[in-house]
């Protein structure tokens, strides 16, 4: 009886054996596993190394920009003898202004304007509302009653190259803007009848035609500044 024992066990023996090379070979497969994902992972790391390392193309400078910089401010330094470059007035931003009055009776008006004035500048507006109420026209304090547009940096110049170039010559009979709208220090503001000289707008979807108020915000101390910097900017003045 033991001897069979015995024999039993021993007959046992290769079968635990037969089983260690199986899972020898199960770890050996998961190694493999963990060594690919490493590889992968080393891999991917330096395919992001290489996309973030790589240089992004510059942002090309609006014309008008570069214009400045190149000529015009050669010219105001030369003239007004600065000593230095950054005493040489420049563009601040420009605020685009669209009253739209007539929204007290019906806001589709307005909505019609905010859309209007998107296209125009290229950015959304924001809305303005009445500070007080006046009986007299039917206004309560908190009416949406027009759109503001406060641009800055290449969108102002972009906007500007089209209103001098564009827009303005397509107003009928246009002899020119005055040269004496400025506020004191050096701001200029002209005033536009029309929003559909401008090219965005299709005249065949204009709910109305609406006027709009461009204010030129500059660093200039002076009208005198101001002046000579949007005439070297090429803004159409008439002859006084």
């Amino acid at each position: 009886m033991a001897d069979e024992k015995k024999a039993k066990g021993e007959g046992a023996k290769p079968k635990s054996e037969g089983a260690k090379p199986k899972a020898e070979g199960a770890k050996a497969k998961t190694d493999g596993k963990e060594k690919k994902a490493a590889k992968s992972g080393k891999e991917s790391l330096s395919a992001g190394a290489t996309q973030s390392s790589r240089p992004r193309a510059p942002k090309e400078k609006p014309r008008l920009a570069t214009f400045y910089h190149e000529t015009v401010r050669p010219a105001l330094i030369e003239k007004f003898k600065y000593s230095s470059s950054m005493q040489a007035p420049r563009f601040e931003k420009s605020v685009i202004n669209m009253g739209v009055g007539d929204a007290v009776q019906d806001q589709k008006l307005l909505e019609g304007a905010v859309v209007e004035l998107t296209q125009i500048t290229g950015q959304k507006p924001t809305v303005r509302r009445a500070k007080k109420s006046i009986s007299n026209f039917k206004l309560r304090e908190g009416v949406a009653v027009g759109c503001k547009v406060t641009l800055r940096g290449s969108r102002m110049y972009e906007f500007y190259d089209r209103l001098i170039n564009v827009a303005v010559p397509r107003i009928r009979d246009f002899r020119g803007v005055s040269p004496r709208s400025f506020d004191g220090r050096g701001n200029y503001t002209m005033g536009l009848t029309e929003q559909i000289i401008f090219p965005e707008i299709n005249y065949d979807k204009v709910q109305k035609i609406r006027g709009m108020d461009v204010t030129i915000v500059t660093s200039a101390r002076n009208d005198e500044e101001g002046r000579e910097l949007l005439r070297l900017m090429r803004m159409p003045f008439r002859l006084r």
